[in-house]
């Protein structure tokens, strides 16, 4: 475990997932989910290089078929420490044998932590050391401890959007996604979340829809505020549980169209890249 420090913020990774396992302020305060396995088991898991589902968890790369189960491997493997500072790491994944194995392209994959005054920046880099084009998803998972709420309590929380009329697709058809869009109720950019709202799992939206979301306590003062430029977006709590965090998951990528049985490439929000380009992207946490 990796800790980085200032004088506003103090936060814990772990190399395996190159998960971000705690965020804590100067006085203590823990923002992050602390991966009770009653509720759910992580922190803030890294997906790559798929994001949520693929249709029977199966993709098809020139012809041949792969199975990737929920969100890829990025979760699941160690990965390496780049470089080290007291308010910054970089951290790597690069292919083998076993990533080869259910996704046949050669690949970097660093993720970097970043502490800034009371921000977190996360940076993603993927480089393409394929001599082929390649394609893939990446997105966060992060879960934030629902503010005023104890364990036991139903819940309940408020979320602000810089949007007053997004609409949401449902990801609950065998664990992937239908187009059709829904409005979601509003009172001006605050949504009121309770447990029946992840009755039909997350609630996502496409299209560039939504790139700043602030938690709110039950005041409707802002707790943190996340803002990225990812076109899609999930928000997430384990429906039947009433568990005490909330997920906010900005994501390059999105789940398989219900019933898509195409090429990998062809998939709904898929990155391309060529042999020797790179990506980039970040989102950032704010405290307070």
């Amino acid at each position: 475990m990796e800790q980085l420090k200032n004088d506003e913020l103090s936060l814990l990774i772990a190399e395996h997932g190159a998960e971000l396992q705690s965020i804590r302020d100067k006085n203590g305060r823990e923002y992050l989910w602390q991966a009770d396995p009653k509720y759910w088991g992580k922190h803030s898991p890294t997906l790559f290089p798929i994001v949520c589902g693929l249709w029977n968890d199966t993709c098809r790369i020139d012809g041949k078929e792969y199975r990737m189960h929920r969100h890829g491997f990025g979760q699941t493997m160690d990965y390496k420490i780049i470089s080290k500072s007291e308010t910054r790491i970089t951290l790597a994944l690069t292919d083998s044998e076993a990533t080869l194995k259910d996704y046949p392209y050669r690949f970097n994959l660093a993720v970097s932590y970043r502490l800034e005054g009371n921000q977190i920046q996360v940076v993603w880099h993927v480089e393409n050391t394929d001599d082929k084009e390649i394609y893939f998803q990446i997105g966060a998972h992060p879960a934030f401890k629902v503010p005023d709420m104890k364990e036991g309590d139903p819940l309940h929380g408020y979320l602000k959007f810089d949007n007053t009329q997004p609409r949401r697709i449902y990801g609950n058809t065998h664990g992937c996604i239908t187009l059709q869009h829904h409005p979601v109720k509003m009172d001006g950019q605050v949504w009121e979340f309770t447990m029946k709202d992840f009755d039909d799992d997350a609630l996502i939206f496409d299209e560039s829809q939504i790139h700043e979301v602030e938690l709110l306590d039950k005041n409707k003062k802002r707790v943190l505020k996340l803002d990225f430029k990812a076109p899609a977006l999930g928000i997430w709590s384990p429906t039947g549980k009433n568990a005490p965090f909330i997920c906010i998951e900005p994501w390059y990528g999105i789940h398989d169209l219900a019933g898509f049985e195409g090429e990998f490439k062809d998939k709904y929000l898929v990155n391309k890249l060529l042999p020797g380009a790179s990506f980039m992207s970040r989102y950032t946490i704010t405290i307070g």
